[in-house]
C-alpha cells in the first residue's frame, strides 16, 4: 500500500460525510474517495447478512479505487460487518469503523461515569457499545435507547425547529437514558444536531461525536502504520451514491459542509 492512496469511506447513505468531514479537516493531505450506498438506505432496519452482502460489494469497489484504508463511517454497518470486512479484505487493505475508535475513547476517559447511547434499531440491538466498552473497561455504566425517528427528521430537514426538538425531548426524556454523564451519537446523521442534543439538558453534558473521534483515531492509526500522506498535494475528493435524487445532492452539501459533485455508481452493474 502507497502512502499517497486514497482513503474509502462509505456509509448507507449520506450521512458518513460527516465523517468524511471530519477525516478532511484531521488529514488534508489525505485523498478521499465516498461512498454513500443510498439505493440501499436505511441500513438501521436491515439484517445482518443483508448489511454484510452490501458492504462486501463496497469493499470491492474501494479495493479497485487502490484504497489504502476502509472506513466504515456507519454505526450499522460497523456492528454488522466489521469482522466479515476484516477477512475479505485481508492484506489488500486496513479496516476502521466508527464504534471501535469510540469505545477506546470511552474506556479511558469515562471510568466511574454513566454514558448514554442513541442510535439506530440495529445499532442498539446488536449490543455492540455496551459489550466492547466493559470488555475494556467495567467501572462504565452504558445505557442505550434506539432513537430511529432521528434520522428521517435530519434527511427531511427537520433540525432546528419545533418538531425536531420535541422529538429530541421525547427520546431524551426516556427513563432508560436517565441519569447519564455523557451521549455518544451512536449514527453520523445525529452531529447535525449536536447543539439541539446537548440543548436538552439543563445542566453540562459531554455529547460524544464520533466523526471527530474517528479522524483523531484514524490519523494515529495511519501514523502507526506508516501509511501517512506526508507530502502536501492537491485535495481531489470524490463522492459516489449508488441512486442520484434531487434531495441527496442538497443533504451532500448539508453533511459535508460545503458543495459536492456527487457521481453514480450502481453496486450491481
Amino acid at each position: 500500500m502507497q502512502k499517497t492512496a486514497p482513503i474509502g469511506i462509505f456509509d448507507s447513505g449520506i450521512g458518513g460525510l460527516t465523517v468524511a468531514h471530519a477525516i478532511k479537516n484531521e488529514l488534508p493531505n489525505e485523498q478521499l474517495i465516498y461512498f454513500g450506498d443510498t439505493a440501499h438506505l436505511p441500513y438501521g432496519d436491515k439484517s445482518t447478512a443483508t448489511i454484510q452482502a452490501y458492504a462486501v460489494k463496497i469493499a470491492d469497489f474501494f479495493l479497485q479505487q487502490k484504497c489504502k484504508v476502509i472506513v466504515i463511517a456507519c454505526n450499522s454497518a460497523s456492528a454488522a460487518a466489521n469482522e466479515l470486512l476484516k477477512e475479505y479484505v485481508a492484506s489488500r487493505a486496513k479496516i476502521i469503523n466508527v464504534i471501535e475508535p469510540m469505545v477506546n475513547y470511552i474506556a479511558t476517559t469515562q471510568t466511574n461515569k454513566t454514558v448514554g447511547v442513541i442510535g439506530t434499531k440495529q445499532t442498539i440491538n446488536s449490543g455492540i457499545y455496551p459489550q466492547s466498552i466493559l470488555a475494556q473497561n467495567t467501572h462504565v455504566k452504558v445505557k442505550a435507547l434506539a432513537t430511529p425517528l432521528l434520522v428521517p427528521m435530519i434527511e427531511e430537514g427537520f433540525l432546528h425547529n419545533r418538531i425536531a426538538h420535541d422529538v429530541i425531548d421525547k427520546y431524551l426524556g426516556n427513563t432508560a437514558l436517565q441519569g447519564i454523564d455523557s451521549l455518544v451519537l451512536g449514527c453520523t446523521h445525529y452531529p447535525l444536531i449536536k447543539d439541539e442534543l446537548a440543548g436538552y439538558y439543563n445542566h453540562p453534558i459531554q455529547v460524544l461525536d464520533s466523526s471527530i473521534i474517528t479522524a483523531t483515531f484514524l490519523k494515529q492509526f495511519l501514523a502507526a502504520n506508516n501509511l501517512l500522506a506526508t507530502a502536501e498535494q492537491p485535495a481531489h475528493h470524490r463522492f459516489f451514491v449508488s441512486d442520484l435524487t434531487d434531495s441527496f445532492k442538497h443533504s451532500a452539501k448539508l453533511f459535508f459542509g460545503e458543495p459536492v459533485v456527487l457521481e453514480m455508481h450502481r453496486l450491481w452493474e
